[in-house]
């Protein structure tokens, strides 16, 4: 008979390095599967100024923290994905990328988000062709070029100030008419002269041969070609209207992604209840689901609220969750 493990973690972001030190404390024997360690924190937040104890760090650092901290603990690790959980009498089934099996009497699901695609033409051709959804590996290849920043929230202003320091222009666009970061990332923004936010955009296409080369884009309001907006930077020579309903034309060598994220939960369809946005719906009180032994903590679950120091606080609360609920099994 195979090995049954207290519980198995699904995640190597920051809910999942929280639940594993927590479980570790409690003494459960804990298995954590992962693709890699860091998960969107490692790829896409360059800078973090709001994670407590810490004024400014990079996701990078931080998440190496987390790892080195949770590796001090007897904890079990295994570098792979997973494809399936199924329920196998009062057990759960683990089925990784690998074709390997294992069980456990409960799992935390902490495998967090993919990034959004934008779903045009042209943009799956083109990734890592100048199409990237991660600033903090991309950006310096674009140095001394023009690029677009896709989202205007908190992410795409982050990713603009980031890219500011390698590259000569850069565009932010936001589908709705008006930008959703908060001040202090918009102020950074109005500092720079290379910034400059367009807004109420329709994306068309995405063009180039071997490279990305432009990106094609409508007003949505209007369809007409789009006014300047108040991070004016001055005259755009390599913008230009070509023929049809106001289509415009930005001429970048990079496309940078930042619209959001997906929940990486197919694994578990049919095990769990979801909402309409594809998330997890869990009790806030102990982030267990609607099948009994299963928890989530992090971007996979319906808490309004994706933050660092959130999915941490989810992690350790689901990992103390699981120690309970394995009291009352026995």
């Amino acid at each position: 008979m195979s090995k049954i493990y207290d519980l198995i973690i699904i995640g190597g972001g920051p809910a999942g390095i929280a639940a594993g030190i927590y479980a570790a404390r409690q003494k459960l024997e804990t298995l954590l599967i992962t693709k890699d360690f860091g998960g969107q924190m490692a790829r896409k937040a360059v800078a973090i100024e709001n994670y407590p104890g810490f004024e400014k760090i990079s996701g990078l650092e931080l998440i190496q923290k987390l790892e080195k901290h949770l590796k001090k603990r007897k904890i079990e690790i295994i570098m792979d994905s997973v494809s399936k959980i199924e329920k196998i009498g009062e057990n759960f089934s683990v089925l990784t990328g690998s074709k390997k099996q294992f069980q456990a009497k409960t799992i935390i699901i902490a495998s967090g988000a993919d990034p959004r695609p934008l779903e045009v033409p042209g943009e799956k051709e083109f990734i890592g062709k100048g199409v990237s959804y991660c600033v903090a590996c991309d950006g310096p290849l674009f140095v001394g070029k023009e690029v677009a920043v896709v989202g205007g929230g908190n992410a795409g202003f982050e990713a603009a100030s980031a890219l500011s320091s390698y590259v000569k222009k850069i565009y932010i666009l936001e589908s709705g008419p008006e930008v959703k970061a908060d001040e202090e990332n918009q102020e950074r923004a109005k500092k720079s002269d290379k910034i400059e936010v367009i807004t109420d955009v329709a994306l068309k296409k995405i063009e180039g041969k071997d490279f990305v080369e432009s990106l094609l884009y409508q007003d949505k309001k209007s369809q007409k070609p789009s006014t300047r907006a108040k991070f004016d930077a001055g005259p755009v020579p390599h913008r230009n209207k070509v023929s049809g309903a106001g289509i415009n034309t930005l001429k970048v060598s990079g496309i940078f992604v930042e619209i959001g994220s997906q929940p990486a939960t197919a694994f578990v369809k049919g095990l769990v209840e979801f909402n309409e946005k594809d998330e997890i719906v869990v009790n806030p009180k102990t982030g267990e689901t609607s099948t009994p032994g299963i928890f989530v903590a992090g971007d996979a679950d319906d808490v309004p609220y994706k933050q660092i120091v959130i999915a941490c606080g989810e992690g350790a609360k689901a990992a103390l969750s699981v120690a309970n609920y394995l009291q009352t099994l026995k």
